[in-house]
């Protein structure tokens, strides 16, 4: 079974979980309002957080270049076009496209309409 990720809102003082660091794939955002977090999706009882459930990840392979141009707006572009949300993470080699559960095979077979190769992986 593919892994389900949750987008979850911390309050911004909030020591995170050790649980986070173990998911094999996180992402930590904080500001001087919040401290968002990509995460593997947890039954843990999380009193207090607000947390958006069920996303998929799509990884663009890389490492890309910093100074490449129109990536992200391509693949954004064609779920804008299918009318899918997409929550964007990038790091200095690649960029990652979330999107929930429910549009993944959507999502899939429009980036392969549009000549993108999408493969699965666990």
């Amino acid at each position: 079974m593919q892994k389900k990720y949750s987008i979850y809102r911390f309050k911004k003082d909030t020591e995170l979980p050790n649980w986070i660091y173990s998911s094999d794939f996180y992402s930590i955002a904080q500001t001087k309002d919040e401290l968002s977090v990509i995460a593997t999706q947890t039954n843990f009882d999380l009193e207090g957080i607000i947390k958006s459930e069920d996303w998929r990840i799509f990884k663009i392979v890389g490492p890309l270049d910093l100074s490449l141009i129109g990536i992200i707006s391509e693949v954004s572009r064609i779920f804008n076009e299918t009318k899918i949300s997409i929550f964007k993470i990038s790091t200095y080699d690649t960029d990652y496209i979330l999107v929930k559960q429910k549009n993944l095979n959507s999502g899939i077979e429009a980036l392969r309409e549009k000549g993108h190769k999408v493969s699965i992986e666990n």
